[in-house]
């Protein structure tokens, strides 16, 4: 660990130096985000999985930095380069941007004209000219005329002396940061349509004469543009008033006023525009890149959040229809645990035999399975067999739900899913894992790839070791935020368990069948590869239902179990009965078991766990159904107020389900009546909203929405909703969310509708 390191991270995520030490000792020991966050709170000060992460990723930064600068040194060591004051350069260089610089007069180069022209001797007129300002030069600089080395004249060394100094001040470190700070201040962002490609590139027609000042540009209209430009439609730069540059370069090599003063102020704006303009550009796309990259990837990771942290329906026994019209619905019974009892296919939508076949057979099937809850997926043919399901009069208390698909074939078709079950085609798979999402979203959800879940924006254009690395860090977060039932957890859940790996997991489930449930936590080290160390990190988020210590259960650390019992036998009482009795509780002087190694903090969160051992962190379960009537786009008037669910939020709005098999967009400037910055203040993935119908592009198959509580367009009342086919008012008790089948948003829909004026 290094200690400058800890002081220059502290100063970066600006949090104490001594909370920053003693995460990175942890972290150092092997400790995870969540271990640290949850258990370890006296020695970080309570910090939280945020500023745990932001230092990890600072602390990793620092030695990435470190390890250039060594790269660079031992290079520049290897060429005896290397002097006491460049050491001491690279030494104190805090970003990677100004370690380059410092290098770059030094670094490998290929033939250049300043070396043609070192070559032909006139690096003794470069100098002379640049410290001479006020003086003449032609004089000098007939000296420097030799035929053998191709300087034929006067004007022929001048040149040369001019590539000399271009090069010295595109290599001058303190002009290129000069440089990069005036990009980033002032130049804009232009795009042009590719010569010729203006109809093959029409999706990106808002493009085609587009520029807005680079810092500002929001990441979704960079990143479109790079994609247009990627695909050959769009030429993209990214430059700034060129006047303005050169004066900040003259004004830092130009100091005189004679002949010489003259070909410096040349060889400066040559430099500007063959070396540092180019150079400077390259780099302030990367950096748009990058920051592109980084809204877009924290919009998809908050998406995705929401998602995984869904309310669960809980074990109930589920009947799951994957839906379809000519190869009919595949159905399957799922009990209380997920396990698969029965598949089978329905017609229901080819004729009205086949349809009354279909609705014995799921009436039979409820009744015999004793179904709890009905689970539809969302793709095609979705909203007629949620119409099916609700006419066959099952109970109230049976639930008919519609779930978001999305990933779901991906996963049919996937090596886990085949692991699963061996025995079944990939229509029974996908059913399966319907019902299961219905159940536990987090628990299914991690079998697939964030990136096929589709809650993203252009996901597949970001950087993807970072848009993995965060999307894990989500991942690991929320499934070690609810907690883990150790005996029976899938291995793909378990693999996300604090301190655990795939292979580790695959050992608990082989241990887990082997000889049974595991009874206690203390049983998880007879596991093979699970030492002392894993156990220290996963323990506390491993759950055992009906264990033999009742602790077990709870989010309570074995490595404070003794305490607990002691505070229970300080109240003559037992675990159980503490766990039982609010009264005993309440009787705990937390102060008195204050000790080096436990604080207020741990105390505290060990006392509300006793409350509610194991309790569930997310929402409870409330279902949710789409307006009856409107089941295709074909359905919707302008002016329709409709219940929806937020199925994306990007940066340039959200997309809303309406139950017509396309997402509506509620642009940015329509989701509330004051101004909104981040669509994130208002709304997240699987809210339920209530949205005004504003434009309807049945030949695009677009649907613009509002959110506002007085929209711009006409609003419809209670009887003109009625007459447009919709029958009953909204009711929250029925159904649930279902996504957009597509799993990326396409650049034409987000550059037709990112500009959109309501």
């Amino acid at each position: 660990m290094d200690a400058n390191h800890i002081i220059l991270a502290a100063k970066a995520v600006n949090i104490p130096v001594k909370q920053v030490e003693e995460t990175a000792k942890l972290l150092e020991g092997g400790a995870t985000v969540p271990f640290i966050a949850r258990y370890r709170k006296e020695a970080t000060g309570s910090l939280d999985e945020v500023q745990i992460t932001a230092i990890r990723d600072e602390l990793e930064r620092l030695s990435l930095l470190d390890a250039r600068k060594k790269s660079i040194k031992d290079s520049l060591k290897e060429r005896n380069l290397l002097s006491s004051d460049l050491e001491k350069s690279i030494d104190e260089a805090e970003t990677m941007a100004r370690l380059e610089d410092i290098y770059q007069p030094f670094k490998p180069k290929r033939r250049t004209r300043a070396m043609i022209a070192k070559e032909r001797g006139l690096e003794p007129l470069a100098q002379f000219i640049l410290e001479n300002q006020n003086s003449s030069v032609s004089e000098k600089a007939g000296g420097f005329v030799n035929s053998e080395k191709e300087v034929a004249d006067v004007d022929a060394a001048i040149a040369g002396a001019c590539d000399i100094i271009a090069e010295i001040v595109s290599d001058d470190a303190d002009a290129r940061s000069l440089m990069r700070d005036y990009f980033e201040k002032n130049a804009l962002m232009t795009s042009k349509v590719m010569f010729g490609k203006e109809e093959e590139g029409a999706k990106y027609r808002d493009y085609f004469e587009l520029s807005e000042p680079a810092s500002t540009a929001p990441s979704h209209r960079i990143l479109a543009v790079r994609r247009g430009e990627t695909e050959g439609f769009l030429i993209m730069r990214v430059l700034p008033d060129e006047i303005g540059a050169v004066s900040i370069l003259k004004r830092r090599f130009v100091n005189g006023s004679g002949e010489c003063a003259k070909i410096v102020e040349r060889a400066v704006e040559d430099s500007y525009k063959r070396l540092l303009s180019p150079t400077t550009e390259t780099y302030m796309r990367l950096e748009l890149k990058k920051r592109a990259d980084e809204d877009a990837v924290k919009i998809f990771a908050n998406n995705l959040r929401e998602l995984l942290m869904a309310s669960p329906l809980g074990q109930k026994n589920v009947l799951a229809i994957d839906p379809g019209f000519r190869t009919g619905c595949k159905v399957v019974v799922l009990n209380r645990q997920g396990a698969l009892l029965h598949n089978g296919v329905i017609y229901p939508e080819q004729g009205a035999l086949k349809r009354q076949e279909a609705g014995m057979e799921v009436l039979k099937l409820c009744k015999r399975f004793e179904i709890e809850a009905v689970a539809i997926g969302n793709g095609t043919a979705s909203r007629e067999t949620e119409s099916f399901i609700n006419s066959l009069g099952l109970s109230k208390a049976v639930p008919v739900v519609m779930v978001n698909e999305s990933g779901a074939s991906i996963y049919s078709a996937s090596e886990v899913a085949r692991e699963e079950f061996p025995n079944y085609d990939i229509t029974v798979r996908g059913a399966v894992s319907i019902g299961r999402r219905l159940m536990d979203p987090l628990a299914e959800l991690v079998k697939i790839d964030p990136q096929s879940i589709g809650v993203g924006q252009y996901q597949h254009d970001v950087n993807q070791p970072l848009l993995k690395r965060t999307l894990d860090d989500v991942v690991i977060s929320c499934v070690n935020s609810v907690g883990v039932e150790v005996n029976t957890a899938s291995r793909q859940l378990l693999s996300y368990v604090s301190g655990l790996n795939a292979s580790v997991a695959a050992n608990i489930v082989a241990h887990r069948d082997a000889n049974g449930a595991f009874k206690s936590r203390k049983d998880l080290l007879s596991v093979k590869g699970l030492g002392a160390k894993t156990f220290e990190q996963a323990a506390g988020f491993l759950r055992i239902r009906g264990g033999e210590n009742p602790l077990d259960e709870s989010a309570v650390h074995p490595e404070r179990y003794a305490l607990v019992s002691q505070i229970a036998s300080d109240l003559n009482a037992d675990v159980a009965s503490l766990l039982k009795s609010a009264e005993l509780r309440a009787k705990i002087d937390l102060k008195k078991y204050v000790s080096e190694s436990v604080g207020l903090p741990t105390l505290k969160d060990i006392l509300s766990e006793l409350g509610k051992p194991g309790r569930d962190p997310r929402e409870k379960f409330e279902a949710f159904s789409f307006a009856d009537g409107i089941c295709e786009i074909e359905d919707l008037r302008e002016g329709m107020r409709l219940p929806g669910i937020v199925t994306n939020v990007t940066a340039f709005g959200a997309f809303v389900d309406i139950g017509v098999h396309q997402d509506g967009l509620v642009h940015i400037s329509e989701l509330s009546d004051t101004f909104v910055r981040d669509p994130n203040e208002v709304v997240k993935p699987q809210q339920k909203v209530n949205v005004y119908v504003l434009e309807v592009d049945k030949a695009r198959r677009r649907i613009s929405l509002s959110m506002k509580s007085n929209p711009q367009k006409k609003v419809m009342g209670a009887g003109d909703i009625a007459r447009s086919g919709q029958k009953k008012p909204f009711n929250p008790t029925k159904s649930a969310p279902r996504q957009d089948r597509n799993q990326n948003i396409n650049s034409a829909w987000t550059s037709a509708f990112d500009k959109l004026k309501f």
